[in-house]
């Protein structure tokens, strides 16, 4: 068998065995097979795609590509939460304890900030002390011990997906449903969960700019799942207005804590809820997710979810004092408002500005190897709907250069749109794929 034949046969449509799947993997990840091989099958699939028994076999292959958890050793269910990411999710950061706290084991391995979406992993490391690096061997011990367990991709687990990753990023095959499904379902099928909860994000502050696209995305890692006897479940949810009031790092890990604490917003409650309702339908700590939706509010009402986080954060080497008084979380020298234009009613939020103003605040990166500034980032955003008065403040700009506020205003000038009529909030969730 030769690279070159498999190329050939994808390039000419038709469907590959799992035998020339995993041998091209295999090779790939070994060096054998080189990178201008792989760049070129990448290539094939983004033009002629892949079919389910395909992409299962592609998503197993790079799965076992490197080492799997194994993690029968935690005798409770084990159910996750994926999310593919947007402007202000801090989701996962009351999701992992809240869930926890209801019974359930929740292994969650997270990436960092690239451009401008957020990430979980630079959002804990803003609680001075925690760390994401835990071993493996680490990580099951956290997790027998409180239930929940937030951390990096550890350099054992898809070692196939890093270097593909890598090429897909420089030769222009990011945007394929095939590799997009297999890159993630490798790497979350990996750190050995028994279900999988994925929140499918769309529009202006997503990777996916359309309900349709995240509509066939979200279909093709369900199957993959089914297909790899895992619980499946995804929710879709709409990315056209930041989740929250607040987008950054440390202010996000702010009004995270407010959540726990039952005093979140109302789209950032909504959506943890309807994603937590699956996770212990799936984890059978629920019948169905209206009865489990009055358990996750209890957690929150009773303080029982905010507990678990700071017994998480406590087992990963975090100062919980900063936990139980915000206020000593990293703070920016200067705050500025931002001020309405107009009157009117909110009727547009560009996320992807919020998130490219908040790069020029600090708080995102623009490659790989830049830091990003912990205080940096907006709070007391509006939100669409809400009745606008000229001069009254839409954001709290956040930075430790005045400079890079008045950068980042000038990137806010088209963010914001304006209606004289009253404006209902836009729906949240818009799919549920089972």
């Amino acid at each position: 068998m030769l690279a070159q034949w498999i190329i050939e046969k994808k390039r000419d449509g038709q469907h590959l065995s799992a035998e020339e799947i995993r041998f091209f993997i295999k090779g790939y990840t070994s060096g054998l097979i080189p990178d201008y091989q792989m760049a070129a099958l990448a290539m094939t699939v983004f033009f002629n795609g892949m079919n389910f028994e395909e992409v299962t076999v592609l998503t197993d292959s790079m799965m076992r590509s490197g080492k799997v958890l194994n993690l029968s050793s935690v005798k409770k269910h084990k159910v996750d939460k994926h999310s593919t990411g947007g402007i202000g999710d801090k989701v996962s950061l009351v999701l992992a304890p809240l869930v926890a706290s209801c019974g359930i084991a929740v292994p969650m391995m997270s990436g960092r900030g690239l451009g401008i979406t957020g990430g979980t992993l630079d959002k804990m490391e803003s609680i001075p002390g925690y760390s994401v690096n835990l071993s493996p061997s680490r990580f099951i011990s956290v997790l027998k011990k409180c239930g929940c367990s937030m951390i990096g991709q550890t350099p054992e687990l898809v070692p196939a997906d890093r270097k593909l990753y890598a090429l897909r990023d420089v030769t222009a095959t990011v945007p394929s449903i095939p590799l997009i499904s297999a890159s993630i379902m490798s790497k979350k099928l990996a750190e050995g969960a028994d279900s999988l909860v994925l929140d499918v994000k769309w529009g202006k502050g997503a990777f996916m700019k359309t309900r349709k696209q995240a509509k066939v995305l979200a279909k093709t890692m369900v199957e993959i799942g089914k297909r790899m006897k895992r619980g499946m479940i995804a929710v879709l949810t709409n990315m056209n207005q930041p989740l929250g009031r607040t987008v950054g790092n440390a202010v996000e890990v702010r009004e995270s804590i407010d959540t726990l604490k039952g005093q979140g917003p109302d789209d950032l409650v909504e959506i943890t809820l309807a994603l937590g309702a699956r996770m212990l339908v799936l984890g059978k700590a629920a019948k169905n997710p209206a009865q489990a939706v009055e358990i996750l509010k209890k957690k929150l009402s009773s303080g029982a979810a905010f507990e678990k986080f700071k017994e998480m954060v406590k087992f990963h080497g975090g100062k919980i004092e900063y936990l139980d008084n915000p206020d000593k979380l990293p703070s920016a020298r200067f705050k500025t408002s931002y001020p309405s234009p107009r009157n009117g009613h909110l009727s547009k939020i560009d996320a992807e500005l919020i998130g490219r103003a908040c790069i020029v605040l600090g708080a995102g990166r623009r490659t790989v190897d830049d830091k990003i500034d912990h205080s940096a980032g907006i709070t007391k955003l509006v939100k669409i709907g809400e009745k606008i008065k000229k001069g009254q403040s839409l954001l709290t700009l956040h930075a430790n250069n005045k400079k890079k506020i008045e950068d980042a205003k000038t990137v806010l000038a088209a963010a914001f749109g304006f209606s004289k009529k009253r404006i209902s909030p836009p729906k949240l969730i818009t799919d549920i794929i089972t």
